[in-house]
């Protein structure tokens, strides 16, 4: 089977093999196991390697470079037209020569992707939604297009569209879906950490204004000055950096909140472990691949009502659920803090619940998908 993945993610390459951001290309490593080649549509941009990219597994991959865009300014929007042409074709050539479109969404190649797909009703086809599928949520024009050509059974056929969350509006081809980052083999016995002596918080993510990172230092602060004896440390790169350490220094809080840029998954791992909590105030989310991992390793979240966020915290049942206003989040959070109990039995349940979603229970779907 040729396998075709149409995706914005931006990729590298380096003796011949190609990189990109590691989640993503962990769960393209997944599907490409039950495939013979695969045709990737992507842009050609990383110059370097790091922390948070990792190589494809499979070394049968036929890339086909295309530029980004976006339509930030008049400028970009200009040269994005003259683009388009190019693009679309290229899109076009590579489901024409695949078995099996699979489109990663939301994103700008996606967009094209979506509207090129409709030319081939027989091939069968997924995409993947990595974003908010709620329907009433403000969004891009972009976006909201994206979700409604996928759902658009008459535009869009003979396609399974895999979204987070149960949504009761949804059309015969939306399937709901997770990501997963560990195998069964990974579990290993963790108890919850008990609310006594340093409480330790973590941001896992990018210092962007989407992730809020400064709403996580907040919350932590008015702790601190609370006389709860804390601390936040920071996993993560992105513009808001220069920001945040200016705002550490003249808050002087550098012996509270520190910032250890990106690492890879195994320090990640065990950041989970020793830590009580992982905050995460974002303000738009697909599935929260952070509080997912959090939760398997008992480290218990602290995240906006957004996407499917809610049905992963049964509603404050298995973590906390932000209002994102410091008054109300602040009482909620001390009123688990002087709770051991309560938070004991959180961390258990989010343990329990987080568990059932493996890489190999995420193999299997994907098999069934490609069958």
């Amino acid at each position: 089977m040729t396998f075709c993945i149409i995706t914005h993610v931006p990729h590298g390459c380096l003796n011949g093999k190609y990189f990109a951001y590691s989640p993503y290309v962990r769960e393209m490593n997944i599907w490409s196991k039950y495939v013979d080649k695969i045709i990737l549509l992507a842009p050609l941009e990383l110059k370097k390697l790091n922390e948070i990219d990792i190589f494809y597994s499979n070394d049968s991959i036929d890339f086909r470079n295309v530029p980004s865009y976006n339509f930030l300014s008049f400028v970009a929007a200009f040269i994005t037209l003259l683009k388009f042409p190019k693009i679309t074709y290229e899109i076009y050539k590579a489901m024409k020569n695949s078995d099996h479109i699979h489109l990663r969404c939301p994103g700008n190649i996606g967009l094209l992707g979506c509207i090129v797909q409709i030319l081939f009703p027989s091939k069968p086809k997924t995409a993947k939604y990595a974003g908010n599928w709620d329907l009433s949520a403000k969004q891009p024009l972009s976006y909201r297009f994206q979700k409604w050509i996928l759902s658009n059974t008459f535009l869009t056929k003979n396609m399974q569209v895999l979204v987070y969350g149960e949504w009761e509006t949804s059309t015969k081809n939306i399937k709901p879906f997770f990501t997963a980052s560990y195998f069964e083999k990974d579990k290993i016995d963790v108890k919850p950490r008990k609310l006594e002596g340093k409480i330790s918080f973590l941001f896992v993510g990018t210092l962007s204004n989407g992730k809020q990172p400064l709403y996580a230092i907040q919350l932590v602060e008015n702790l601190y000055k609370k006389s709860y004896n804390v601390q936040l440390t920071l996993y993560g790169e992105g513009i808001e950096r220069g920001m945040l350490e200016k705002y550490i220094i003249e808050n002087k809080l550098e012996n509270i909140v520190f910032l250890k840029g990106n690492q890879n998954q195994e320090t990640i791992k065990k950041a989970y472990i020793e830590n009580h909590f992982v905050v995460l105030p974002s303000l738009s989310e697909g599935w929260p691949k952070v509080i997912a991992e959090g939760m398997f390793w008992g480290c218990l979240p602290i995240a906006t009502r957004v996407s499917c966020v809610p049905n992963m915290l049964d509603n404050g049942e298995r973590g906390i659920l932000l209002e994102l206003s410091l008054t109300e989040d602040l009482k909620s959070i001390q009123s688990l803090l002087n709770n051991n109990e309560s938070y004991q039995t959180k961390v258990n349940m989010a343990i329990n619940w987080s568990r059932k979603y493996t890489l190999d229970v995420f193999e299997d779907e994907i098999k069934l998908l490609l069958q």
